[in-house]
């Protein structure tokens, strides 16, 4: 646990800095899914440490080591944690969990309020056509959701644009990109580090929908040239809320869709897996040893009152079975089988 527990932390670091640079240079759907993997196994991987490490700082106040019936002083002698390091990890935890509660709910608000807009729009088809000359395209979260495309953007792209325009939108829709907003969002929420790895994911999805357009139309310079002219038309009037064909990193966009497309590329990936398995494997061994270290504690407890009450009542039957308090087990002969080496 003394390493293990800290394993976690730096995983995340690293991918916070190294995966947005090479999910850009990735085809961007397998970089969709590896970072919203990535961000759920650190993120979850962070919260675990900080609890483990937080709790060597609660269980050894007296009252829950009274409920859990382990001794305090075993426990801090085999606790490798320093007080102020669980005291930080417990404030950490707790803003954590606060932080993420407030995004769970805003993004809780944020797709209710796409639906009912969907429900509002006039017509009951795919495409919603407003009346409006300021140019907007968009795609609203539903079942099974709204492309929303206003007169005055249409007004502006000439047929075969309108064609990659839509197909974009529609890409976004069929990919539920909301879900994997949602959930860069959220562990953003739970470990700020993550933050850029949202960031790059809010680009790849924008990647995945200009390629599946670029499949749909048969052309990639037509819709490069889709997204150039809507990003000019509607720049100052995009809606930063909703899935938009003009959101991301325009140029990179445009350079990309010009380019031949991105290669499969397979070491990235599995190097990325590798150090989400060494992760998860790492807060396995440190919750397995603060497990051991609780039995041990508890192993202890029992030794002390079974040696109290054989001091206070001694019996003839040297091999009777010494139990503890409410129903501890027996304490075994050897005590090092029960204790946890560090």
């Amino acid at each position: 646990m003394l390493i293990s527990v800290y394993i976690p932390f730096l995983v995340t670091a690293a991918l916070a800095v190294l995966a947005p640079p090479v999910a850009h240079r990735l085809p961007p759907r397998p970089a969709a899914l590896a970072l919203a993997c990535a961000a759920l196994v650190t993120a979850a991987g962070w919260a675990g440490s900080l609890a483990l490490l937080a709790f060597t700082g609660v269980a050894q106040i007296p009252q829950i080591a009274e409920e859990g019936r382990w001794s305090v002083s075993a426990l801090r002698s085999q606790d490798p944690v320093y007080a102020v390091v669980a005291a930080v990890s417990t404030l950490v935890l707790a803003v954590c969990v606060f932080s993420l509660g407030v995004a769970a709910v805003r993004q809780g608000r944020h797709l209710l309020r796409a639906r009912r807009e969907c429900a509002e729009l006039p017509g009951d088809t795919e495409l919603a056509v407003l009346d409006d000359d300021v140019p907007l395209a968009f795609a609203l979260p539903g079942a099974p959701g709204r492309i929303v495309v206003s007169r005055g953007m249409l007004c502006r792209l000439g047929d075969a644009e309108r064609a990659a325009l839509l197909a974009h939108e529609r890409a976004h829709l069929r990919g539920r990109h909301h879900v994997f907003q949602s959930v860069w969002r959220l562990t953003a929420a739970v470990n700020p580090l993550l933050r850029p790895v949202a960031v790059a994911g809010n680009f790849v999805l924008e990647r995945w929908a200009d390629e599946e357009a670029a499949e749909r139309v048969g052309d990639r310079t037509v819709v490069a040239h889709a997204v150039g002219r809507a990003a000019l038309a509607s720049a100052g009037a995009s809606r930063p809320a909703a899935l938009a064909a003009t959101g991301g990193v325009v140029p990179q966009r445009v350079r990309a869709l010009l380019a031949p497309p991105p290669a499969r590329r397979s070491l990235p990936l599995l190097a990325g897996g590798l150090l989400l398995a060494v992760c998860c494997a790492s807060l396995a061994n440190a919750t397995s040893d603060s497990d051991r270290m609780l039995d041990s504690a508890q192993w202890a407890l029992c030794r002390a009152h079974a040696d109290t009450t054989t001091a206070a009542a001694p019996t003839d039957h040297d091999d009777a079975p010494r139990h503890g308090p409410d129903g501890c087990r027996a304490v075994p002969d050897h005590p090092e089988h029960g204790e946890r080496h560090f």
